[in-house]
């Protein structure tokens, strides 16, 4: 990302629009909101990610010789509109939830503020970065619900879609809460633990497992797992691990991260079977580690069943988020500002009503118990709203408006969660490492309910919009409504 330019990784229709504005001598302060409608994979709540890799392109955008003379030779850019490119930058604001956050569908993740040419340029790749990295944060906080505090690592780059999508995607995993990659190049990229043992190759290429077993422990005493399920798991896998553990402990190595890994057959069974089979040896503290096509729930199942594995290595349906590859981020143009300095609010009307777009020049405020530090809900306002915590706040559904819920004075808290990141084009945002991110998802996450974050069937939060937004919405609806 930081050696590459990508100031032409957008959409041609971005760049087909902005002549049509530079042409017409329309460049007017725009508000463009990124958000979603929908939470993946069925998850009750969603997390943020991949702000890190905006701000890179953000700073970086500009237009090199190549990329002008490139779009020359598309016949379709005029001379003066090329020449405005070739001196570009970035001018605006941006305003963004940070990563880590629990987010939920309609509320703001990203706000541009930016003259409308810059504001149009930057759409494409910002729903890029932002829908990939959320995506896989997101399914990676499932499959480590569903692990239930045992260590979920990342083990997906072989089967990612291509280097981009296993580096990104790993470093979203380790925000969503696993304690470890398989890749080299994230890890040296991102500043996060590597982890991983050996494949069945390893066995193979020796004459024996057992003496496969006991050159790998000899080479890596310290991080001793090894892979029992090569030729067969019970009658030779686990057997050959037992003898070579015990003849590390018999020559004074002090035993410690060792185990083995399963990465075929009926997990539940084995792992039981091998969890006896250690025990009985005198190995109680030996983990067992599975693989083999995991996600949050086959983990669920196996947890049901009373597997004894300890560690989980997930992959495919991590690193490609299998069952929902796409997150669904949309960037609708939300206020226009005219010149009486004020934003006028724009509204997107669809025959899908989930689809119709919340207006304006908005910010996020988010709603706790202050007895229990529980999130409650989230509130959609404007920009230049303000709450006194200390008054009686009363919410309500935007669609089934009878709904309220009402909040007495000093029992709730609220935190405004969109900060800023860019302002008048400089940056004044520093992102934490993802380490530090990966700490505050799980502070994050330990906010909401118990309800919220089951696999099956999860509790709603509700995302409201303050009353003076919920007017403004209904008068653009009339305004725009057709009679008959």
């Amino acid at each position: 990302m930081n050696s590459r330019n990508l100031t032409l990784l957008t959409d041609l229709y971005e760049l087909t629009m902005m002549q049509g504005y530079f042409e017409r001598q329309e460049n007017e302060t725009v508000v463009f909101d990124v958000f979603f409608r929908s939470n993946p994979c069925g998850s009750g709540y969603s997390i943020a990610a991949g702000l890190e890799q905006v701000i890179d392109y953000i700073k970086d955008l500009n237009f090199s010789y190549d990329d002008v003379d490139y779009l020359r030779n598309l016949n379709m850019f005029s001379e003066d509109f090329l020449h405005y490119l070739s001196g570009f930058h970035f001018s605006g604001d941006i305003y963004a939830i940070p990563e880590g956050t629990v987010v939920f569908p309609k509320e703001p993740l990203l706000k541009v503020v930016a003259p409308i040419m810059e504001a149009q340029l930057v759409e494409t790749a910002i729903l890029n970065i932002i829908n990939h990295q959320s995506l896989i944060a997101t399914k990676t906080a499932r499959v480590v619900f569903a692990a239930a505090g045992d260590g979920v690592m990342e083990f997906g780059l072989r089967r990612a879609q291509g280097p981009d999508a296993g580096l990104y995607g790993a470093r979203a995993a380790m925000i969503g809460g696993c304690i470890g990659t398989s890749n080299v190049l994230a890890g040296q990229m991102f500043d996060v633990p590597v982890k991983g043992t050996h494949a069945h190759s390893w066995i193979m290429s020796f004459a024996d497992e057992y003496t496969a077993f006991k050159t790998y422990a000899k080479l890596y005493p310290d991080a001793c797992c090894l892979l029992v399920d090569t030729y067969d798991t019970l009658k030779s896998g686990v057997p050959n691990a037992i003898k070579v553990f015990t003849e590390m402990r018999e020559s004074g190595i002090e035993l410690h991260n060792y185990g083995i890994r399963l990465d075929s057959g009926d997990l539940a069974y084995l792992s039981k079977k091998a969890r006896k089979m250690l025990d009985e040896a005198g190995f109680e503290d030996a983990f067992i580690s599975a693989s083999n096509d995991l996600d949050e729930y086959l983990i669920h199942d196996l947890k049901i069943q009373g597997a004894a594995i300890t560690s989980w290595g997930v992959g495919t349906n991590l690193i490609t988020s299998k069952d929902c590859p796409s997150f669904g981020g949309v960037y609708k143009l939300a206020a226009i500002q005219k010149e009486d300095g004020k934003f006028h609010s724009k509204i997107k009307l669809s025959e899908n009503t989930e689809k119709i777009t919340n207006p304006g020049n908005k910010t996020v405020y988010r709603i706790y118990d202050k007895a229990t530090g529980k999130m409650r809900a989230d509130l959609i306002c404007f920009a230049d709203e303000t709450y006194d915590t200390d008054e009686d706040l009363l919410l309500f559904d935007p669609t089934a408006t009878w709904k309220k819920t009402k909040f007495a004075g000093g029992s709730y808290t609220m935190r405004e969660i969109l900060k800023p990141v860019f302002i008048n084009g400089a940056c004044v945002y520093d992102s934490p490492s993802v380490m530090e991110i990966a700490a505050y998802c799980a502070e994050e996450k330990k906010t909401l309910w118990d309800e919220t974050k089951r696999l099956f069937n999860p509790h709603k939060v509700y995302v409201d919009l303050s009353r003076k937004l919920y007017d403004e919405k209904q008068a653009l609806l009339n305004q725009m409504s057709i009679a008959d």
